[in-house]
This record gives structure tokens, sequence and C-alpha cells, in this order.
């Protein structure tokens, strides 16, 4: 099961160009101002062999300087209920300042392992300078650079030290996990309520272990499958939240554990950009998708032109990846809630769906042929192969080819969409491999 690591600490300390270091990416927009940080606050690491999720809170901090420090306090919060390991940034140039003795003093509180990491150490000098910070009463400090990288090995050595050891959760694996995901107020909890009704007798909940997520089984009218639930988990101090971070980070664990997530969105707002942020996490997951937009009956003018409006808005908004089932719903007066949960199972078998080598080959290479990928430099490109790859998360496709190097993007776009337009894979992403042959 994944584990969260979050990145927390005042603006301009390095959080982003660690997050971009741990992920690997150059997502995060870094720059010298504070709280620059905005889009990208989600992605994966891999160390070891063990792979978890990075969260760099940097991203939510509303800029304006009365509630500067409230809205870094309230991350820190969250963070510290949400993650599993938390990394603490401070800035060894600039020593410690009031903002981080007040992070400081929240997480002096929490039960979750805090790793105190100084950043800005790129020289042996600035390393003496780290002394300072045991201060904080947060243990050791640990150097690093995370602008050229030198002591992140070491430090996510001992974040994985610091992961609880898995427990394995009494969920049968070969039955399909559909989360219910969306931002609040988008109808998650009455819609699983419409699913499951009142005769929850039926329902075996197994709270997954240390994960908040309760999986709760469903099993009648023909299907049966787990519907891993986090709508109704630990609605404390809700209000409080910074919402829109708070629905991102309790989206993540639902749908790194779902197989299919169903994305609520409200019919009469629209789609945000928290819908999108989500969206984003189910993508970066490589998860199936099925939309549902929800309170349908509160729409004054539902006609066909309504409809594909708002479907052609959700699509473009989500592009490249459009190729998802919508379905306008209404989880309170019932209406098509069946179609989504036989939407849901298809959708999953498409996921698990397998095209014959030769029906394969077949169909594409007369598509290859008449369209072969330009060619570059002179050089012509030629496939003379294809297959879909055995037992991977989601359908893989591989094309050999004689100088795959040169194979660009949007070549392997025409590829999928042609693979789509001739089978059904909707709702489900697609992996394209292009090899040597």
């Amino acid at each position: 099961m994944g584990n969260i690591v979050a990145i927390v600490g005042r603006p301009n300390v390095g959080k982003s160009t660690l997050f971009n270091r741990l992920t690997q990416t150059r997502h995060a927009i870094v720059s010298e101002e504070a709280g620059t940080t905005r889009d990208r606050q989600y992605g994966k690491s891999e160390w070891c062999g063990r792979e978890f999720s990075v969260i760099d809170t940097g991203g939510w901090v509303v800029n304006s300087d009365d509630i500067f420090e409230e809205e870094i306090r309230k991350q820190v919060k969250l963070a510290t209920e949400e993650a599993d390991v938390i990394l603490f940034v401070v800035d060894v140039r600039n020593g410690v300042t009031d903002l981080d003795e007040a992070v400081a003093n929240i997480l002096r509180r929490t039960k979750k392992p805090v790793i105190l990491v100084a950043n800005k150490a790129d020289t042996t000098e600035w390393t003496y300078n780290a002394a300072e910070f045991y201060a904080l009463g947060l243990g050791d400090p640990y150097c690093i650079s995370a602008a050229t990288g030198s002591g992140t090995g070491d430090l996510l050595d001992l974040v994985l030290t610091k992961f609880a050891k898995d427990t394995t959760e009494e969920v049968e694996e070969n039955i399909p996990r559909f989360a219910v995901i969306g931002r609040p107020n988008a109808g998650k909890s009455s819609l699983i309520n419409a699913f499951i009704g009142e005769e929850r007798n039926i329902v075996t909940e197994i709270a997954g272990t240390t994960r908040d997520s309760i999986y709760t089984r469903y099993n009648k009218f023909g299907f049966d499958f787990y519907i891993v639930d986090t709508a109704g988990i630990r609605r404390k101090n809700k209000v409080t939240e910074n919402l829109e971070f708070y629905s991102v980070m309790r989206s993540i664990r639902a749908i790194e554990n779902a197989d299919v997530c169903i994305l609520m969105l409200d019919a009469t707002r629209g789609i945000e950009a928290q819908d999108l942020n989500i969206f984003q996490v189910v993508q970066r997951n490589n998860k199936s998708l099925v939309v549902v937009v929800n309170k349908w009956d509160l729409v004054e003018n539902k006609t066909k032109a309504v409809m594909d409006e708002f479907e052609y808005a959700i699509r473009n908004r989500m592009a490249p990846f459009d190729d998802f089932p919508i379905i306008f719903a209404s989880a309170l007066t019932k209406q098509r809630i069946f179609k989504v949960l036989e939407t849901a199972k298809d959708v999953y078998l498409n996921r698990k769906k397998r095209v014959s080598t030769s029906k394969l080959n077949e169909e594409m290479l007369p598509l290859i042929e008449a369209y072969p990928p330009p060619s570059i430099k002179g050089k012509y490109i030629k496939i003379k192969y294809c297959m879909q790859l055995p037992d991977t998360q989601i359908p893989s496709f591989v094309f050999y080819a004689n100088l795959p190097q040169y194979v660009k993007e949007p070549y392997r776009r025409f590829l999928e969409n042609k693979i789509r337009e001739r089978w059904d894979f909707s709702g489900t992403p697609i992996n394209i491999f292009i090899r040597q042959k």
C-alpha cells in the first residue's frame, strides 16, 4: 500500500526543488519568489524498489502576509494527519526564523516521524551552520542540497526506515475496487448510500488497517466489488481545513488503492481547478476513470445540447486522455445510479482486456503502412510487428521498430487512438511502447 511523504516548511526554503529531486521531474515551477509553487503538488517517488507518494504542501499557500502564517499552520496540521512521514525543510543559509519555530511547534506534538532537513548546504562550510537547528527540538538536522542532490540518497534511506511495516488487508485480490472521489459536496456520500441503500447488513466493512480507507463489499444484483470509501472518514475538523488541499490529500489514498475511480462532478458548479487536481492524481496512478456529473436533477435546462456542451467541456479540460464515459446522474433521486455501476464494471473489464497478437497485427499493420511514422533526417522508420504485453497493470502494447528513438509522442497518440477506435478501452489508460525489434 502506498505511503505518503509530505514536505512542509516556510516558503522559499527549497521545498519544490526537493520535490522535483525526489519525484525526478521538473514539474513544480521553481523561482526565487516566495509562494510560487501552485500547480504540481503530487508525485510518485521510488527508492530501493519501494514506491511512495510525495506531496509538496507549498502549493497550497494563499499568498498574503496576514494569513500566511495561519495557512502554513493549517497545512502542517493537515500534513501531520494525512502523511506517514514528514520532511520539515529549513534553510541553512538563513538559520532559524520565527516561522520555522511556529512549524516546529506543531511538529513536536505529532506522533508521526518527522525528519528535519537542512537544505542549501551546498558546501561543507554550510554544514556547520546546521547545528543551530537543534534548537527546534526535532533531533538531528539532515544536511542536503536539493539543487545539487547531495545528501538526498541518505535522506531517502532514512525515509524508508520510517515507514510503518506494511500490514496486508483482508481484501480479496481479484475483486474490483472502485473509489468514489471528488471535491467536498459533490455528493460522494450520497452516491455511496444510494449504492448500498439502507441494507448495510449485507455489507462487510474492512477498515484498511493503517490506511483509513474503508472497503465496503457490495454483492448483489449480479455485482461484486469493493467500494473504497473515503467519503465518510474522519469528519471532525473538516470545517477549518483549506478544502482544496484537503480533498486532494484525502483522495490520494483512495485512488492508489482502487482499480476504477468514479470522479463526481457537481452539475451546478461545472469543472473547477480542484477537480483537475484530483484527475491528475488518477492519471499519474494509471487508474481507470468514470466521470459522474451529479445533481443533474437540479439543472434547469436538461436538453441534449446542454449535455453535449457539458461533456465537451469536461473532455476538453482533461485532454489528452479523453476516452472515458461520462454519466449524468442524481444520487438523490437515484437516477442512472445503476448505470454508474454497470459502467464502472465495464471499464474494469476493459482494463483487463486482451487483444490477441494476430488480431492486433492484422488490424494495425495495414494502418501503419498507410500512415508510417514521419521520417527523420532521411531515415525511414519501419514497424513490422506489435503485441499486447501480458500481465500489466493497464493494457500495454509494444510496437517493434527499427529506430524506436525516432518515434515521437504524436505518433504514439495516433497509434493509441487507432487501438481505441477498434477495441473498446473506454475509461482506461493505455501504454504504448516502441522497442527495438
